[in-house]
């Protein structure tokens, strides 16, 4: 019902031009869907944005500040400007930099009218918290909660809602065989990578471009996965399992269990939500890819 209202108040906000701004309705600038993973709230986003009307846009969090890196913040915002809604999926404020960067743009936003849906697995005031000094720029942690409504989304996780344990690693030689089928039908639609050097490829792009190394593909295979040795690394892995599981692709992978990827060090850590969430999407992915 809350989505809905707010879909509804969409109609009212006009679209800013480059000689006037619009104010959209008083209140705060936007909705945010706070809960566990799992529990819908990237579909519920998605429902949000394909119901709100044009113009409008979409991205994870990542992609934002990604495009703020690639347009630059001022074309960013005239970009967004016209926009009556933007949906930013996934909300995280992983450094300082981030936390001043889309405080400043979702201001500028809001003085244009454009109104925001997001999601995350922290409330709007305790994002940052254990991952930097978050006292330090607690004005603009506030400012940013301010700008949203927060709406708890309840639920165990759909992903593996009521199924078994997760499937155990396939052996290695299963893993070729299946992509080695794959690729007789497609030559470009399965790939076969070692994991350590996958890791050692990924260091190599900017995040931003991990989405166009899935281009085509219906089907990963990974062999040699092991735990990941450190952060940096651990946070680049998470992206590719965001982008794998934007685009539902099924993986094998060989070797130690998914649910090992990141030591209990980095699970207790700031980025726990991070690499929860990672594990959570590559399991499903996992069983995507079991004989049905």
């Amino acid at each position: 019902m809350r989505l809905q209202q707010f879909v509804a108040g969409l109609s009212e906000v006009g679209r800013s031009s480059r000689f006037r701004r619009s104010k959209g309705p008083a209140g705060p600038a936007g909705v945010y869907l706070d809960g566990g993973f799992g529990v819908g709230k990237t579909h519920l986003l998605a429902s949000t944005w394909h119901a709100a009307p044009a113009p409008k846009a979409y991205a994870t969090f990542v992609e934002l500040t990604q495009l703020a890196g690639t347009l630059g913040f001022h074309q960013l915002v005239a970009e967004l400007s016209g926009m009556r809604l933007l949906a930013i999926d996934e909300f995280e404020l992983d450094d300082p930099g981030d936390t001043v960067l889309v405080s400043t743009l979702l201001a500028r936003l809001d003085e244009a009218g454009v109104k925001l849906a997001a999601t995350s697995n922290t409330l709007p005031d305790r994002l940052g918290e254990d991952r930097f000094a978050a006292d330090d720029f607690l004005r603009e942690i506030q400012a940013l909660a301010a700008r949203f409504v927060a709406v708890r989304v309840d639920g165990p996780d759909f992903r593996h809602r009521g199924l078994p344990a997760p499937p155990p690693p396939p052996a290695e030689s299963a893993v070729r065989q299946a992509i080695d089928a794959a690729a007789a039908a497609d030559p470009h639609s399965a790939t076969l990578d070692d994991f350590t050097q996958l890791l050692d490829h990924l260091a190599s792009l900017h995040p931003s471009r991990y989405g166009a190394l899935l281009d085509g593909v219906r089907l990963v295979g990974l062999v040699g996965v092991e735990a990941v040795p450190n952060q940096n690394v651990a946070l680049r892995l998470v992206v590719l399992a965001d982008r794998l599981y934007d685009r539902q692709i099924p993986v094998l992978a060989a070797g130690r269990p998914l649910d090992q990827l990141f030591s209990p060090e980095m699970l207790a850590g700031g980025y726990r939500k991070k690499y929860r969430r990672a594990i959570s999407r590559l399991i499903a992915l996992a069983r995507l890819a079991q004989p049905s």
